[in-house]
């Protein structure tokens, strides 16, 4: 079994660290910031094997150059953008296999949030960066709204037991939102009592996993009529598509 543990960055970043069991290697998810990369390396005495980047945006990739410095490893990344230092860019694709010690990873194309964001499945451990978060998703950076909206599908079709990790601690936030378009959902009003404890603990908010999101985050509840009639309201239009309900949706969430 991998042990994976949030390593904290900036505001209200996640950089995952992957253990793969029963070794102290270790996969290195989006590194925003070298410092407390290197840190947890160096008090843990694990050994760096890979750098996985989801997408390009800077909280994601300004510690790459720091860390290939100290560590003669290979970085894997979306193959659509541009990002400096990726030693392997990557597509859609089952069972890359980065070495013996871990498990086969399959990538996902999940574009919208930018235009060529990827997320990693490693057994049912999603690593899915700004696509999806917790009770929420990514804002529209460099893609239409209706390439987002498929990314979504594509991720609510995973096992329902999937794992989510995303890289932000955004989720109370979030659950805020989703009350103000579901009041009367118990379930969000149930995941935001825990995650308001978790946080006052200091703990993270993830990983979530897929049955929770959909029960619970308004971006993939989309054919739900509440969420509909809500973002109807909302945008004082009729709403015929679960995609124009999303992108209402998307748009509320920008300026709430």
């Amino acid at each position: 079994m991998l042990k994976i543990d949030a390593i904290p960055a900036f505001k209200d970043n996640y950089i995952w660290f992957i253990q793969a069991q029963g070794s102290q290697q270790l996969l290195i998810v989006d590194p925003g910031d070298a410092e407390p990369v290197i840190t947890a390396i160096e008090r843990q005495g694990l050994v760096p094997v890979a750098i996985l980047i989801t997408h390009g945006c800077h909280d994601h990739v300004d510690g790459i150059e720091r860390l290939l410095k100290r560590y003669d490893i290979p970085v894997y990344g979306p193959k659509n953008e541009f990002i400096p230092h990726i030693s392997h860019p990557l597509g859609a694709c089952d069972d890359l296999v980065i070495n013996a010690h871990f498990p086969s990873l399959r990538v996902l194309d999940i574009p919208g949030h930018t235009a060529g964001h990827i997320g990693f499945l490693i057994e049912d451990c999603l690593f899915c960066g700004d696509a999806l978060f917790g009770a929420g998703c990514g804002r529209l950076h460099s893609g239409p709204a209706d390439v987002l909206f498929q990314s979504l599908q594509q991720i609510a079709q995973l096992p329902l037991d999937t794992r989510v990790y995303c890289a932000h601690e955004y989720t109370q936030a979030n659950l805020r939102f989703a009350a103000e378009i579901e009041p009367d959902n118990k379930k969000i009003q149930q995941r935001l009592k825990h995650t308001e404890q978790l946080r006052q603990r200091g703990l993270p908010s993830l990983p979530s996993h897929i049955a929770l999101e959909l029960d619970t985050n308004p971006f993939l509840r989309c054919d739900n009529e509440q969420v509909k009639k809500a973002a109807e309201q909302w945008s004082a239009q009729p709403l015929e598509t679960k995609q124009q309900v999303f992108t209402a949706v998307r748009k509320w969430k920008d300026g709430f």
